[in-house]
């Protein structure tokens, strides 16, 4: 049986440890997720202005990974933190316009932490630019109101994050399908007809540990095996 390809839209990295010049990175983490979950990974070039009916012709589901924040100005009317980092222009630029792409074909689609935030904002959302108690480095349970269509048996998981920035205003259409105890937008539904979510957390980060992280990944890939099959009626 084919695995169904699933694309993720590769980050700027300054340095590797591998190349002597900057790098285009995806995560190892995320990349054996998908792969556990049946699916093929692929890992796509950020090119401005791209033509993204062709250069995703034959994918059949979107994984936007976490990276560096976005922009301020796409939701903000000035800077706020001086916590900002790894703002880069091109890649906010790519990832808006494959994200609204992505929606408007209604392509399979999971995003993760940064990929959240951008759904957000793409949708007209805002954010918190610094939690006063960020995220990162902590791994504490998410209350799932959407578990079953997330691929979950449970409605409380244990979930890895790293974040500094949260949801503040919601974006068009979006709706809240988990939490953190103290209040954190943690996963939103998108609005698409098709499966479409975004989860602030990071589920690559225990996958091979926790049967619900894996879940989220084996529900996208059977999406995604759904749209192709759908595709080559």
């Amino acid at each position: 049986m084919t695995r169904p390809r699933i694309a993720i839209l590769g980050r700027f990295a300054d340095g590797t440890t591998v190349t002597r010049a900057r790098g285009l990175v995806t995560a190892r983490a995320l990349a054996d997720a998908v792969w556990a979950a049946g699916g093929e990974p692929l890992t796509f070039l950020p090119i401005e202005g791209s033509d993204w009916s062709e250069r995703m012709a034959g994918i059949d589901g979107i994984l936007m990974p976490g990276g560096g924040d976005l922009d301020p100005s796409h939701y903000a009317t000035e800077v706020t933190s001086e916590e900002i980092y790894g703002v880069d222009a091109i890649q906010d630029a790519v990832d808006f316009s494959l994200v609204k792409w992505a929606i408007d074909k209604a392509v399979p689609l999971l995003a993760i932490c940064r990929g959240c935030q951008l759904v957000n904002v793409a949708l007209g959302g805002t954010l918190v630019q610094h939690m006063e108690d960020d995220h990162r480095h902590k791994v504490h349970p998410v209350t799932v109101s959407a578990a079953s269509v997330l691929g979950l048996t449970q409605d409380i998981v244990e979930s890895s994050c790293y974040h500094h920035q949260e949801i503040d205003q919601l974006g068009r259409g979006l709706e809240v399908v988990a939490t953190s105890g103290d209040g954190v937008i943690e996963a939103v539904k998108i609005p698409s007809d098709a499966w479409a979510f975004a989860v602030q957390w990071h589920p690559e980060d225990t996958y091979d540990s926790n049967a619900q992280q894996l879940a989220i990944f084996k529900r996208f890939v059977a999406e995604a095996a759904s749209f192709s099959s759908q595709r080559q009626r």
